[in-house]
């Protein structure tokens, strides 16, 4: 990564909060949607593996939408050689970023010898790194847990960190809890490990010229100002997704960017939704990120319902999320 890459990527505030990549719901749909509610986050796929990519030539994994940028590519894997060609085609198709996922716990996952299970393995980690950054121009990223397992000090992580610095990584994405790889499903892995964010704050401090991301447990623009005291940038996760306008808040607050109604945000929505129905797309592919962004306002349970009971039916189109808002145009 050249120093300029760099340098632009630290200086930006398109970078000082993210939206985690979430398996099953960052599809192209939800980032759309997301950008619309958040003009500076930075957003990121679902993890999308290498060999998907470079043995499956499931190239169709990387299509987006040029309105969704900066968005970075997830991978998963943990041979050089694949991660390298899967980078080179995350970079053709326009990502801004190249992320190895070092964090997630689920048994799938472990069983391709990635994920979380390879922060035992940082000597192989680096490996990755160094064939990602060689490959491609964009910057190459690591995310990462605070440990695994019985990696109960904080040298295990000092020492991944070190080893990430050498192989060139200068941002961390850093969830701040150990993932337990046996014993603990993948939501118990986001619930059951203590946050420990004075970790990752310490590991800042020792480390001044990484770029640190703290991801973990935050749903609030407070706990974000908090964060950004200590850290370089926020990344939120499930709240993000299932109380979607905390995104356009946060802008209004970090940012000054006005606060957009709900209602204008899906009206903005309806010429992606019309050109995906056009194509094919059924529209419960689009609605299904669509169902918290009343959340906590009266009427939410409406919306959701209209949505949830609607969008599966044959020929359901815009107008259903029309009949959806209504309620919520009387409850304003």
């Amino acid at each position: 990564m050249s120093l300029i890459i760099q340098r632009n990527y630290m200086n930006s505030k398109r970078n000082m909060i993210s939206v985690a990549p979430m398996m099953d719901w960052t599809d192209r749909h939800c980032r759309y949607f997301h950008r619309l509610l958040s003009p500076n986050t930075r957003l990121y796929t679902e993890m999308v593996t290498s060999a998907a990519l470079v043995r499956g030539k499931q190239l169709r994994l990387l299509e987006h939408s040029q309105q969704e940028h900066p968005v970075a590519l997830q991978l998963g894997g943990s041979d050089p050689h694949e991660l390298a060609q899967a980078a080179c085609y995350g970079a053709q198709a326009g990502y801004d970023e190249i992320n190895l996922n070092v964090g997630c716990p689920s048994d799938r996952v472990q069983s391709g010898r990635f994920g979380a299970c390879l922060m035992r393995e940082p000597a192989l980690v680096g490996d990755c790194v160094k064939a990602m950054r060689d490959a491609v121009s964009v910057p190459v990223t690591v995310k990462c847990r605070i440990g695994v397992d019985d990696q109960d000090d904080y040298a295990d992580l000092q020492h991944f960190t070190e080893t990430m610095l050498e192989a060139g990584v200068q941002v961390l994405v850093v969830h701040a809890r150990k993932a337990w790889l046996q014993g603990l499903s993948p939501k118990e892995n986001r619930e059951i490990p203590p946050l420990d964010y004075a970790r990752v704050y310490r590991l800042k401090r020792e480390f001044p010229q990484l770029v640190v991301v703290i991801n973990g447990g935050i749903t609030t623009v407070a706990a974000i100002r908090e964060h950004l005291a200590q850290v370089d940038g926020v990344m939120l996760g499930r709240a993000a997704y299932h109380d979607p306008y905390v995104l356009a808040r946060v802008e209004q607050a970090l940012y000054g960017v006005p606060l957009p109604t709900r209602e204008s945000v899906l009206q903005h929505m309806r010429p992606y939704v019309d050109a995906e129905l056009a194509r094919g797309t059924a529209l419960k592919h689009i609605t299904r990120h669509l169902l918290g962004l009343y959340q906590g306002e009266p009427g939410a349970r409406g919306f959701r319902r209209v949505l949830s009971e609607g969008a599966h039916l044959e020929g359901a189109g815009w107008s259903l999320i029309e009949r959806a808002m209504a309620p919520m145009r009387m409850a304003a």
